[in-house]
């Protein structure tokens, strides 16, 4: 197997949906894309941020008419279909299958066109970068692939090659949280962001509660079963 890593910057004003993540600094996405075919995709999104910059990426999140695939000048032409699956005070979870596609330049549908066998895709959104992971079977279309990428992009947007790395396994950070439970993730989340690992602490266990509307028991038993499930899979994966 064969990752395939680029990065594709956005400037300001270049797509609406990127807008949002250059204009709040707390938000990242993270997303999972499969895409056997160029008429068919379906995506799986993690939005995670501070509660007032998640309900302001909400509507972008969820409209069906927001087209966050297409990074040529030209917007999709297909069927897009979102639910929400997840909605958390620091996350958001949305499932978008794109189908009837007529016209769509997107990194997997072009992709599709090019490798044999299909490509599994993550895509990770921080500012105005979005990082794209590929991984195929074969690397022996990478060059058509890279030069047809680079060739569509939009005004405003530009293409950085990262690496093409031969693989024997491939992990995903959005597809690894299921280990962890929802009300776990969430006050981690906070202790993280709050400071909490930090030396010397700068919040305490009481405002995490404070803050997610809990009790300081309750806090303190899902944050230690949050860092005892991450401490197992780090033990876990060494060699």
């Amino acid at each position: 197997m064969y990752d395939f890593t680029f990065e594709i910057t956005y400037d300001a004003g270049a797509d609406e949906y990127v807008d949002a993540f250059i204009d709040r600094d707390s938000l990242r996405s993270e997303a999972i894309h499969s895409c056997l075919d160029p008429s068919e995709l379906w995506t799986l999104e993690s939005v995670t941020g501070d509660p007032t910059d998640l309900a302001a990426v909400d509507e972008l999140l969820l409209d069906e008419s927001v087209d966050r695939e297409s990074i040529s000048a030209r917007t999709c032409n297909a069927v897009r279909t979102t639910s929400l699956l997840t909605e958390e005070q620091r996350r958001r979870v949305a499932y978008t299958h794109v189908s009837d596609v007529d016209y769509c330049q997107s990194v997997p549908t072009i992709a599709a066109k090019y490798v044999d066998g299909g490509a599994l895709f993550e895509q990770t959104r921080t500012d105005d970068t979005v990082r794209w992971r590929v991984l195929v079977q074969d690397d022996s279309k990478i060059g058509l692939l890279y030069d047809t990428l680079s060739a569509k992009l939009g005004e405003g947007l530009s293409f950085s090659f990262e690496h093409l790395t031969e693989v024997d396994h491939w992990e995903s950070g959005l597809l690894s949280r299921a280990d962890i439970r929802a009300e776990q993730r969430e006050v981690l989340n906070v202790a993280v962001e709050r400071g909490y690992f930090e030396t010397p602490r700068e919040v305490t266990l009481d405002e995490i509660a404070d803050e997610l509307g809990v009790p300081r028991s309750t806090a303190s038993y899902r944050l230690r079963r949050a860092t005892a499930e991450l401490a197992k899979r780090f033990a876990d994966q060494q060699p």
